[in-house]
């Protein structure tokens, strides 16, 4: 089975699964296990801020970082496809008592002058806007990078109004292998990071959240009182090691089969590609077909590839470290044969 539906779908590789038995341990709650605090320091190395928090998830790190930066009855501005505002259950209205304002963005990038008009004015029918939240690489735009200048942008109009930034990172390295700029340096057009260990990085979970130390120390409050303090997390954390050491530069193969995905998809008649493919992202258009994402991926299924529908005529396929450049062989014959059967 060749499985392209996410990059989350990886098994952990020998040297993680030798991390983990090996990992020296302590209670995590009590900020004694070694390994968590290695892998803190590390992270907040690469990303260049004062300090990291190990936690369980993205979506637990957004929230937490919403929760953190936010009071209840805010505003939190954030663009309209992104993952905190479609995919995290609302979480930030259940949870942090915020309302989520969105801005449509191009290929997930919004227009700093809109955010500049969005926030709100003092006044005692406004909610007072709490966050500005970015997200890159952007998920529902099939991998986008967003442009540093305009992260910049964004965050400079933030400053200027006193506004915390926050950056769903949840692919944030696939961004910066791509484009050739650290994490670093996008990490620092926001205050606060959110990136995932789980996805192209290959680790089993976890995921980090990193800001200022006065951040960082309130946050990790808000993850004992989610449920997030976990013990003996070294054995969870030590993969995350062996991910930020031995996996970020391969992200440029992902990337590679990506492109190679979507150039045999482009010679299918009937077929084309929804994305600008700069990630390890491919979505496939169906419409001319005249079928739904779900007949096609089912369809797709038989012969042993699987993608997700990411909508009614849009199939996602997520390239990995599991998948080799003969499974995208295998699944472009396979494409074809299922194209041509409709």
């Amino acid at each position: 089975m060749i499985d392209l539906r996410s990059d989350t779908v990886t098994k952990p590789t020998s040297a993680m699964r030798m991390a983990a038995f090996e990992a020296e341990v302590g209670d995590d709650v009590y900020g004694e296990d070694p390994t968590v605090r290695r892998l803190e320091e590390m992270a907040a190395e690469k990303l260049g801020k004062e300090a990291a928090l190990f936690v369980t998830s993205g979506t637990q790190g957004n929230q937490i970082a919403i929760l953190t930066h936010c009071q209840p009855g805010q505003e939190v501005v954030l663009e309209a496809e992104s993952h905190l505002f479609l995919y995290e259950g609302a979480a930030m209205s259940a949870f942090a008592g915020v309302q989520p304002r969105t801005i449509k963005g191009i290929r997930g990038a919004m227009n700093p002058e809109e955010i500049k008009a969005s926030i709100r004015a003092e006044d005692v029918h406004f909610p007072e806007t709490g966050l500005i939240c970015l997200e890159n690489t952007h998920n529902k735009s099939g991998g986008s990078i967003v442009p540093l200048e305009n992260m910049q942008a964004i965050y400079d109009v933030a400053r200027s109004c006193q506004i915390p930034v926050h950056l769903d990172g949840a692919r944030l390295f696939n961004a910066a292998v791509a484009s050739g700029i650290s994490a670093a340096r996008y990490a620092d057009q926001a205050d606060t990071v959110q990136f995932c260990l789980s996805k192209g990085l290959g680790a089993p979970a976890g995921s980090i959240i990193a800001g200022s130390q006065a951040f960082i120390t309130k946050a990790r409050k808000w993850r004992k009182r989610l449920g997030g303090g976990l013990r003996q997390a070294g054995i969870i954390a030590a993969p995350g090691i062996v991910a930020l050491t031995d996996m970020v530069e391969r992200l440029s193969i992902d990337h590679q089969l990506a492109q190679q995905l979507a150039a045999g998809i482009a010679q299918i008649p009937k077929l084309t590609i929804d994305n600008v493919v700069e990630t390890n992202m491919v979505v496939l258009n169906v419409s001319r077909l005249g079928v739904t994402a779900e007949q096609f991926s089912n369809e797709l299924k038989k012969t042993g590839v699987l993608a997700n529908p990411s909508g009614p005529q849009t199939v996602r396929f997520v390239t990995n470290f599991d998948v080799e450049e003969a499974d995208i062989t295998y699944a472009l014959e396979n494409i074809q044969t299922c194209a041509r059967s409709f």
